[in-house]
């Protein structure tokens, strides 16, 4: 597993908001909650989540729905994960047949969990993860092209627009690039437009949704 750690000088403010971006990220009891894979090389395998009241993982059941609509997409792909939490969706990817995923996290316990899933996992090799926050590290992924970035920011946080405007001038993130944004279900998304992207699907659950997005 390739790792990437970037330091840089911190305001208070941004501090606070890093350590923010941990808390509302993933999980939901405060337990040292375990996720599964879903199929592929490491169906059934138990993940850890991250510590915490405020996080909130993607549940099996609707990991297994996004991963079904897009299955065959999978084997061979690029995958990229952020705010990735417990690394639950690119392991999945990677366990479904990507070639290779890029992880992207800045918090302590959320790393930690990655680090610990991916090698429980024997998915190290096929990895990297860049341990900094995502408006940072979007420019350190050195890639032709990507086939999906799956996004799923703390709700709330209002991180969406800036996100999709960064990844907009990224190189990787092409015409054929599927990006999927986990949001609440009546998340409005009007600034995909002005950024020259297009809704191609969305599928929704009872809380949230998958938002299917291209390039216009």
């Amino acid at each position: 597993m390739k790792e990437i750690t970037k330091l840089e000088n911190t305001s208070l403010s941004d501090f606070k908001l890093h350590i923010g971006m941990f808390v509302l990220l993933k999980g939901h009891d405060g337990k040292d909650e375990k996720m599964r894979v879903i199929a592929g090389k490491a169906r059934s395998l138990q993940l850890r989540t991250p510590e915490g009241p405020g996080t909130r993982p993607t549940t099996d059941r609707i990991k297994e729905t996004l991963f079904n609509m897009i299955q065959w997409d999978i084997p061979g792909c690029t995958f990229v994960d952020l705010f990735a939490g417990s690394g639950g969706i690119g392991i999945e990817a990677l366990s479904r047949g990507a070639s290779h995923a890029y992880f992207v996290e800045n918090g302590k316990e959320p790393i930690s969990c990655i680090e610990r899933n991916l090698t429980f996992t024997k998915f190290s090799n096929d990895a990297t993860l860049l341990k900094q926050d995502v408006f940072t590290a979007l420019s350190m992924i050195h890639e032709k092209e990507v086939d999906f970035v799956f996004i799923d920011p703390p709700y709330q946080a209002g991180y969406e627009e800036q996100v999709f405007g960064l990844l907009s001038g990224q190189p990787y993130v092409t015409e054929n690039t599927v990006l999927i944004l986990e949001a609440e279900r009546d998340k409005k998304l009007p600034f995909l437009e002005e950024q020259g992207y297009e809704i191609v699907k969305e599928k929704k659950y009872k809380t949230n949704k998958h938002v299917f997005i291209k390039k216009a």
